[in-house]
């Protein structure tokens, strides 16, 4: 009895095991946490998002390192992307706008990359207030940016009149399509590669929970939510 015991624990490992390279590798569900992506995105989509696209990577047990092991391509422009927030222990969702050696401006909220202005129909400004953003030496811009405490010194005013700046190696500039509302790259700076998770693939789930949501512990908060949105089940990015 005693070995059929040991024998069933270990078949459920296995699977267990085989369950959580196959999350760390190839596919991950997540729950949109704020509307900083909105309309593209609300709070409470479950999403599912393919890691394997921007290559695979082991989690180090017990630690937020991932080793490669096998290669993927960069983000596009314009590609929606889903990476570990470097201040938040929690999944997030931006466009990237560029890609590194881009430069990128922000002109009374009209967003420009190497001198053009991108046509966006999917952007969003909740906020008739325009920040009018503050001259710096250029040099001490880039590096005040780089470093993610540009904001620290100017504060809003990098929201809507920003840079030129220029995106450096292995990383992106990422911006939320809810422009007024978001924390990204103007904010805290360009965000490097290494914190890609995936591309987003589809809404498989979408819930209002009423507030900013967190992680897909509430998907089982049933009681909290405030309406199922069938309509967006299945929506492909």
């Amino acid at each position: 009895m005693g070995d059929k015991i040991k024998r069933f624990v270990f078949s459920w490992l296995v699977v267990i095991a085989i369950v959580m390279v196959l999350r760390a590798t190839f596919v991950e569900a997540m729950v949109i946490p704020s509307g900083s992506m909105e309309k593209t995105f609300l709070v409470g989509d479950a999403v599912l998002v393919n890691r394997f696209i921007y290559g695979v990577k082991i989690p180090v047990p017990f630690s937020n390192k991932q080793v490669p092991v096998i290669p993927g391509r960069d983000p596009k422009r314009g590609e929606i992307i889903a990476f570990a927030s470097p201040f938040e222990n929690k999944t997030v969702v931006k466009r990237c706008v560029a890609v590194a050696g881009d430069t990128v401006e922000i002109l009374n909220k009209a967003l420009y990359v190497n001198g053009e202005q991108m046509r966006e129909s999917y952007t969003r400004h909740e906020d008739r207030r325009t920040f009018r953003g503050v001259e710096l030496d250029a040099a001490m811009y880039q590096k005040e940016w780089e470093q993610g405490v540009l904001a620290d010194l100017i504060g809003l005013q990098v929201r809507d009149n920003f840079g030129p700046v220029v995106v450096p190696e292995h990383c992106v500039f990422a911006m939320g399509d809810n422009r007024d509302t978001s924390f990204d790259s103007r904010f805290w700076g360009p965000l490097h590669t290494k914190h890609l998770k995936g591309l987003p693939l589809f809404v498989f789930f979408s819930f209002d929970p009423g507030q900013e949501g967190e992680n897909l512990l509430d998907l089982i908060k049933i009681w909290q939510w405030k309406a199922i949105r069938l309509t967006r089940i299945g929506k492909v990015m």
